[in-house]
């Protein structure tokens, strides 16, 4: 059982993660927040909900290194009707990069990570009297979610990967032919020049992805509709100066793992068809169907091979990659339908 962190000392209002029941009144609501000791450093993890004896989603965000923590009280305060919903900052990102800010040189893999987030699930599980959790991915979240799934099956009760990522090789070319196209297109000439210097993936060099990234959330806007402002809003906890620079450089940290120096970071070996195709619970992903990052024409080609006690593909329209209002919405039908299925 992971040990229990010490809380922040210049937080006391934090409600300390104890180990154990922590719904001794099914309908009274939690709300908690703080360290926890997870694979030998402190992880942040937040708990809240308005009922104890609500499912549990295990929430595992995207980036790397953008944790949901410091907007989840904007974008995701709807599911807390229905669901208590468990957050951790990963390794290398926010509150838990603050923590234990690693050198540079230090590795970070997803086996590590992948590690990390089976026992966040196993603790969630023991601490708030559940057997198994929901378990939702996002975006990098989905690439660590759906091997959690894989590792440890009988830990959730469905996995919902949410903009799906499915390969490196089939993601990174789908993206890039598409824009190259959409920018030929539009005799976007800005656009065309930087796509032709980079050439087709797989890409040695680090600012490759994110030159692509600008480009692709420049074609997305065009077709979806926007989120609205005030979601990102931090929460006071997260509104300071030095948060905001942990985040900043937890975000850098990982992103530089994630696509590595040469291009030969953590992403360059992801390949869910290496994982299989068979399940041992329930799958669904939801994909929004403007999305240039995560295609849903790669998603369904191996969605149609997975085989699973139940299954649904669903596309959200003009909708891509980043949240908006439909995906957020579309996320919580599917979730309430998840937890639905006979057990």
């Amino acid at each position: 059982m992971p040990k229990i962190g010490k809380l922040l000392s210049a937080l006391p209002l934090f409600l300390p993660l104890v180990a154990g029941a922590a719904c001794e009144d099914p309908a009274k609501p939690i709300d908690e927040q703080g360290f926890v000791t997870i694979n030998g450093i402190e992880q942040w993890v937040t708990i809240k909900g308005q009922r104890c004896a609500n499912p549990v989603v295990l929430m595992v965000h995207g980036g790397p290194g953008n944790p949901l923590t410091p907007s989840a009280h904007n974008v995701y305060a709807s599911w807390e009707k229905d669901f208590t919903l468990v957050q951790w900052d990963q390794r290398g990102a926010g509150m838990t990069y603050g923590r234990n800010r690693p050198p540079e040189d230090e590795a970070l893999t997803m086996a590590q990570l992948t590690a990390d987030g089976i026992v966040v699930a196993e603790y969630a599980t023991r601490h708030l009297g559940k057997r198994k959790l929901l378990l939702w991915g996002s975006s990098w979240g989905s690439m660590l979610g759906i091997g959690m799934a894989h590792a440890k099956p009988a830990l959730f009760d469905a996995y919902i990967g949410a903009v799906q990522v499915i390969s490196y090789k089939e993601n990174e070319t789908a993206m890039y032919d598409q824009l190259l196209g959409l920018a030929r297109a539009a005799n976007d000439k800005d656009s065309i020049d930087k796509l032709e210097a980079l050439g087709a993936p797989p890409w040695t060099n680090p600012r490759a992805f994110g030159i692509a990234r600008r480009i692709d959330r420049k074609y997305e806007a065009k077709v979806t509709d926007p989120a609205p402002g005030w979601w990102w809003k931090p929460a006071p906890l997260y509104a300071t100066p030095q948060y905001e620079a942990d985040y900043e450089a937890g975000e850098d940290y990982s992103f530089l793992k994630f696509v590595g120096m040469k291009g030969d970071g953590m992403f360059s070996q992801y390949d869910l068809y290496r994982m299989g195709t068979r399940f041992a619970l329930p799958v669904y992903f939801v994909m929004g169907e403007e999305d240039l990052l995560s295609s849903p024409a790669v998603a369904r080609r191996y969605f149609d091979r997975v085989e699973a006690p139940h299954k649904r593909f669903v596309v959200v329209p003009r909708a891509g990659h980043d949240p908006n209002e439909a995906t957020v919405a579309t996320q919580l039908q599917v979730l309430r339908e998840a937890a639905a299925l006979p057990r």
